[in-house]
């Protein structure tokens, strides 16, 4: 045997060899059955892809760094649940790309922030987030409010999201931007909105134009809302 292994070792080519077998069964032994299973994700009821503004606002949340202070991760401690809820679902990020877990928490974890507090809170929050909690180290975003969300390229943005994976209809792409001005408008009516994309927030201060903040309040207000952890097609998912 002590042999056998001299000659292994001294043989560089003959190593090599046996070296790329053994990671290619190991490949092969890990890979193959993913291949007959239907989904590597769990079904549930309720899941959705955002809405054009929700999506939006999902952008600014990612290009301000907030996945920097903020994770989007409920793991299935008992400290975990008792604080932010039940513990966060692969099917709840199903649609994000790339998904917001993470570890790091400067401040609060947000995967259930959606409908904790008022929109009246997170504008006042966002502009100053010292006068809701003295505590907090967050920096201002004030500026959000003042910059008019860009519409020009919002149609290619949700085509991008539908060609990853995203399943956005037609007729969803086809109205984009009056489900965005009708979300960003509280008097309006939100019937044919809410039809496409049930539990949507309707958000902003009334004014013509939309604003960044607009958007990311509306993300904020969807997180951890979309599964009804008490529907009874969601049993096995229940605490």
């Amino acid at each position: 045997m002590f042999i056998r292994h001299e000659t292994l070792e001294r043989n560089a080519f003959l190593m090599l060899v046996l070296t790329l077998l053994v990671i290619s069964i190991g490949g092969i032994v890990e890979v193959i059955p993913l291949f007959t299973i239907e989904t590597t994700v769990e079904h549930v009821t309720g899941v959705r892809p955002y809405t054009p503004l929700e999506s939006r606002g999902r952008d600014i949340y990612v290009r301000e760094g907030c996945y920097t202070c903020h994770s989007q991760m409920i793991r299935a401690l008992r400290d975990e649940v008792e604080r932010y809820g039940h513990y966060s679902i692969a099917a709840e990020s199903m649609y994000d790309h790339p998904f917001q877990w993470g570890s790091k928490r400067i401040g609060p974890d947000l995967a259930r922030v959606g409908g904790k507090y008022s929109n009246d809170w997170h504008y006042a929050h966002m502009a100053n987030a010292q006068s809701m909690v003295p505590e907090s180290l967050m920096p201002h975003y004030a500026f959000l409010a003042d910059t008019p969300l860009d519409l020009d390229d919002l149609l290619p943005r949700l085509k991008a999201q539908r060609a990853v994976g995203v399943p956005y209809t037609d007729e969803e792409l086809a109205n984009a931007r009056a489900d965005l001005l009708t979300q960003a408008d509280p008097a309006a009516d939100n019937a044919a909105l809410l039809k496409r994309y049930p539990k949507a927030i309707q958000v902003g201060r009334g004014g013509s134009q939309p604003t960044e903040l607009d958007a990311l309040i509306a993300y904020l207000q969807v997180l951890g809302t979309m599964v009804d952890f008490a529907d009874p097609a969601n049993e096995n998912l229940r605490q």
